[in-house]
């Protein structure tokens, strides 16, 4: 019965989320566009900002370029300034007086939006500092390049926020609409109506912006400091340093996004879960408390214990008897091939441990056969050859021999191997001079078998060396160390 109701329920769902995903991107829309539809005169004055300093290049102003800024300055409305900022911060030339280069625009080596542009940006807006020259400003500033594309300053516009305030007049906007402007950061910079982005609580506003960075815009929904729920739509006018800001009425309880919702889901919704409720009892006798017992046994065989069997599932259903017999199989198939596996490393591990054995006794014996060698030669540069060679020869049957009785074939203990190494060197001496006493102090590592040789060889060398010429007629005390 649930399942004969499921698909009802499901298409119910379906068509409830797809009307209510479409009202709430249309709303979504509606209040960016209205967003940006009251910031359209703001947007407009920025834009005009722009062109008119990308026409101002520092080419084009040339000897008169502050009596040409300030008449651009008389001439358009929404300009308090017009500067020229050379590549080190400093005002080349400047509209109207002179003081009023302290409004913040220079010098501005140090300011942010110089060193944005510095870094390769082309436009920066940003808000003037407060108690400067200007009361209530936008500072925009766009890159000057040099022909090779190096950078050559800035040219830079002051507009005052009273030429930027948002119009809530358009009979499209949404019914108590209110508009504001604000910063990279969410500081309202002009508004039609402070209070309205004032929230409740103390919270504060300038979260969204980020995610209007990330997405390119932002809706949200808050209480304002009159406790009246509004809702908040911003959008980007000047990439990520100015955005428009729209507020407005949020829609009642009675609307159709939240009543559309209980009629065509609760009835559905009902019936559903009254024949899941039935199913759900009936299965949990007949399955569910089966299926728990066979997860059960599986976890057991996860952990690697194949020796429990699901002998209680015997008295199950057919179908959980066929579960229960198939991982019995599985988990007497996995013992039996980890025996083998078992049984298949052991017999490796024997044959290795005979083979390094036999290519010991061969190195001994080929030690010995130099050995004999030796005694029988008269010349000395000879028999010093030969006892090299033997040396050498024994060093390599230590490490064949270290291998196959050591306890892991596969590495060898330095610490153990250059203690058995160096005795057996400094004792081959022992009766053909003065004592020598040894010692080596070596870390207990897990040496691979391809680096032994080299090791065995190369402190053969040292302690032959250190025996012939260090020790050879005063004897004295052989220090190793390995870490």
């Amino acid at each position: 019965m649930a399942m004969a109701l499921l698909p009802i329920f499901v298409l119910s769902l379906i068509q409830t989320q797809a009307d209510f995903r479409r009202q709430a991107e249309d709303r979504q829309v509606d209040l960016q566009l209205a967003a940006e539809r009251s910031a359209s005169s703001a947007k407009a004055q920025l834009d005009s900002a722009q062109v008119l300093l990308r026409a101002l290049s520092p080419d084009a102003l040339g000897p008169y370029c502050a009596p040409r800024l300030t008449a651009l300055v008389g001439r358009l409305e929404g300009y308090e300034g017009l500067y020229r900022i050379s590549p080190t911060g400093e005002a080349v030339c400047a509209s109207g007086r002179t003081d009023g280069l302290r409004s913040g625009v220079a010098p501005a080596a140090q300011a942010t939006w110089f060193q944005r542009l510095r870094n390769g940006e082309e436009l920066v807006v940003v808000r003037a500092p407060d108690g400067a020259g200007y009361q209530g400003a936008l500072i925009v500033a766009t890159r000057a390049e040099r022909p090779m594309g190096r950078f050559d300053g800035a040219m830079v516009a002051v507009i005052p926020l009273s030429a930027l305030q948002p119009d809530i007049g358009d009979p499209a906007l949404p019914s108590g609409a209110e508009a504001a402007l604000t910063d990279g950061a969410g500081r309202i910079l002009t508004a039609s109506d402070p209070d309205v982005f004032k929230l409740a609580d103390g919270d504060d506003i300038a979260g969204w912006v980020a995610r209007a960075r990330d997405q390119g815009s932002a809706v949200f929904e808050a209480k304002d400091v009159q406790n009246h729920r509004r809702d908040y739509a911003g959008a980007a006018l000047a990439g990520g340093d100015l955005y428009a800001l729209l507020s407005a009425p949020a829609p009642g309880l009675l609307s159709w996004a939240r009543l559309n919702p209980i009629g065509t889901l609760l009835l559905p919704l009902g019936a559903w879960l009254t024949a899941f409720a039935a199913v759900m009892l009936l299965s949990e006798r007949i399955f569910i408390r089966w299926l728990d017992y066979l997860e059960r046994v599986a976890a057991i065989y996860a952990r690697g214990r194949f020796s429990v069997r699901p002998l209680q599932a015997m008295n199950a259903p057919a179908e959980i008897r066929t579960m229960a017999r198939t991982l019995d199989e599985m988990a007497e198939a996995i013992t039996v091939r980890d025996r083998e596996l078992t049984d298949a490393l052991a017999e490796k591990d024997a044959l290795m441990r005979e083979i390094h054995h036999r290519v010991k006794n061969n190195l001994q014996i080929i030690s010995s056969l130099l050995s004999m060698q030796q005694r029988a030669l008269t010349d000395a540069p000879a028999k010093a050859a030969l006892g090299d060679t033997r040396q050498r020869i024994s060093a390599l049957a230590l490490i064949y021999r270290t291998l196959y009785q050591s306890n892991d074939i596969r590495h060898a203990d330095a610490r153990e191997f250059l203690n058995e190494l160096v005795g057996q060197l400094v004792s081959s001496e022992a009766g053909r001079g003065p004592v020598v006493l040894s010692s080596v102090d070596a870390d207990s590592l897990h040496v691979d078998p391809d680096k032994l040789a080299p090791l065995a060889l190369w402190l053969v060398e040292a302690v032959t060396n250190a025996q012939k010429h260090a020790f050879a007629g005063s004897g004295g005390e052989l220090k190793v160390r390995f870490r």
